[in-house]
């Protein structure tokens, strides 16, 4: 049994990841005699649901998936993180991106791994099996492995490594006896957009599955598209439950709605499984549109710059994060609230969307007007905006005590934020406390005990590319995989880091190789830094909602940076020539 963290023990007056359920609620340090809390409640006013988010990661779609991969022939797939001795760990069966699978997408059947490379030049679609064309198949070895080619597409060990964009393309459209195997649709829809746009790669895959069953004979034309139609169904599902966001360019719905007609022609029950799904990815595209309006409206309301953030204020005359919640456990579980509800909304596809190239089709009026990392920057803000509520409440009281307060209360958040597994509010809560107009407060700190916020400033430290936190950070995935309740499940990563991370490999990596082929090996990494990123905004939040608590957190306005550094001077004068400068810069600048 994996230990629940890999510091346990070092914080021993909060319990470990799991048992927060039953959390004992003693009196808080920072309680004052306070009116009871409100009833909890949603603060977006329903506008989304976490409990009903709509973009949980599909599930498995046993229909069209071969049973006859053959076990003998396989090598296991060094991104493979499933386990097989009851672990815990995510099976193929349960959560197909996991990971990458191990074995080539086209191994099914055929006691070939490539099965087939089918001419995509060919009006007719015909296809060239590699038993009838031995010519084609060149394979060589090397030491630990075989290197085999068929038609345009290169394997390692029964693993895809490299093709070219065309066969890449034919390899995702299904036949009446053939269909991707799900790793593969989903590491191709996920990377394909660095090399086209998703609505060429529909128009392309749905001519083609359409073109490669015509044979000139009207009636056996319409027999065999009947029979390739659940198929096209099937994939066409896939990428509209795994990445609805790129269905917000009206090109890519028109180019659905062609299809729905066109298999209205062949087979009424995939038409009628064909509306069904337009109808869920209108219902997701829907809420995605209810949830921008309602953080739009959020921010506004926290862009406000009352007057009471100009001055300094007697205590009582404000509220501030004590007066709303001085619990804090409670407040890292409100926080974690909104972590993941605003996790739910990040596409997969938007971790790519950054380094695609620019389309200026885009600059033309549709729905892809819209910033297609806009859920991306709004989990950044957020970031941002908590370090900066933080670094507020800090410097906005008048009192030294006080201030000490709110120190401390933010240092036991963060080690309840720990706790749960969220990483991304602790970076946060830590970024703010560091920020110069805090750390400046000599006098303040020194009425406060630092060694749990040493402890976990250790667990966060940047040194070695951040080693410690990559460290807790597989303790708590550890846990989620063999969790048992919702609670020891969570894990929100430290966002910006990952989002670096999947940066850098885009930028370390070439994406074509020497022979114009595509990287494959590079996309199935990828593949598998985002598809980890979905098991864990899967996660429904299992704490209460304290809407009054939300509310504060999402729309109390917060000092810029210079508002900030004016705050710390006025709570504790400058200290040299240079402080008071910047002070009397700061006042003319903000008075105007």
């Amino acid at each position: 049994m994996p230990p629940t963290t890999p510091y346990a023990g070092k914080f021993s007056t909060c319990g470990p990841y799991s048992n927060n359920n039953n959390h004992p609620q003693p009196h808080s340090p920072y309680r004052s005699n306070t009116a009871p809390k409100p009833a909890k409640e949603n603060v977006y006013n329903c506008a989304y649901s976490a409990a009903e988010n709509p973009y949980d990661i599909p599930q498995p779609h046993s229909s069209y998936r071969s049973s006859s991969l053959s076990s003998a022939t396989t090598k296991e797939h060094h991104y493979n993180n499933s386990s097989s001795n009851g672990g815990g760990g995510f099976m193929v069966s349960e959560n197909l991106y996991s990971s990458p699978q191990p074995h080539s997408p086209r191994q099914h059947s055929s006691s070939c791994p490539g099965r087939s490379y089918r001419h995509t030049s060919s009006s007719s679609g015909s296809e060239q099996s590699c038993h009838n064309n031995s010519a084609a198949v060149k394979a060589r070895n090397y030491g630990h492995g075989i290197t085999a080619s068929y038609g345009e597409m290169c394997y390692h060990d029964n693993s895809l490594v490299s093709a070219s964009l065309e066969a890449l393309i034919q390899h995702l459209v299904p036949t009446v006896d053939y269909y991707p195997d799900r790793s593969y649709v989903f590491t191709f829809l996920l990377s394909s957009r660095l090399f086209l746009h998703p609505y060429e790669l529909m128009t392309r895959v749905c001519h083609l599955c359409v073109e490669q069953q015509r044979s000139g004979d009207a009636l056996l034309d319409k027999i065999r598209f009947r029979e390739v139609a659940p198929k096209l169904v099937q994939l066409l599902t896939e990428w509209t439950e795994t990445f609805p966001y790129d269905f917000r360019d009206e090109r890519m719905m028109r180019c659905l709605k062609d299809m729905t007609h066109h298999v209205a022609r062949g087979d009424e029950y995939s038409w009628r499984a064909m509306q069904q799904m337009t109808q869920r990815l209108i219902k997701r595209l829907s809420a995605l549109g209810q949830y921008e309006e309602a953080v739009a409206a959020l921010n506004n309301v926290a862009n406000e710059r009352p007057a009471s953030l100009k001055t300094k204020q007697a205590p009582g005359q404000r509220n501030d994060v004590l007066s709303v919640c001085d619990d804090p456990f409670i407040m890292a579980q409100q926080l974690t609230h909104i972590e993941l509800d605003r996790l739910s909304f990040i596409g997969p596809e938007e971790f790519i969307q950054t380094f695609a190239m620019k389309d200026p089709i885009e600059n033309q009026k549709g729905f892809f007007r819209k910033r297609k990392t806009s859920n991306l920057e709004a989990y950044v803000n957020w970031f941002n905006r908590l370090s900066y509520m933080v670094a507020t409440e800090i410097c906005m009281p008048v009192k030294k005590k006080h201030r000490a307060r709110i120190i401390e209360f933010f240092i036991d958040v963060a080690q309840e934020c720990f706790n749960i597994g969220n990483f991304n509010s602790l970076m946060a809560i830590i970024t703010g406390m560091n920020m110069s107009p805090v750390s400046r407060l000599k006098k303040t700190w020194s009425k406060v005990n630092t060694d749990k916020f040493e402890i976990l400033e250790h667990q966060m430290d940047p040194s070695s590319n951040f080693s410690n936190y990559r460290t807790a950070l597989r303790g708590a995935t550890q846990r989620s995989e063999t969790a048992h309740s919702s609670q020891e499940k969570i894990v929100i990563p430290f966002f910006s880091l990952l989002i670096k991370d999947i940066y850098f490999l885009n930028e370390g990596c070439a994406s074509r190789l020497p022979n114009g082929h595509i990287n494959f090996e590079k996309l199935w990494e990828l593949a598998k830094q985002v598809s980890e990123f979905l098991v864990w905004r899967q996660v429904v939040c299992p704490f209460d909602r304290d809407r009054r608590i939300l509310q504060y957190l999402v729309t109390t306005p917060v000092f810029s940076e210079d508002e900030l550094h004016l705050a710390s001077y006025e709570s504790e004068g400058p200290e040299n020539n240079m402080e008071k400068d910047s002070r009397r810069s700061l006042r003319c600048g903000l008075k105007q």
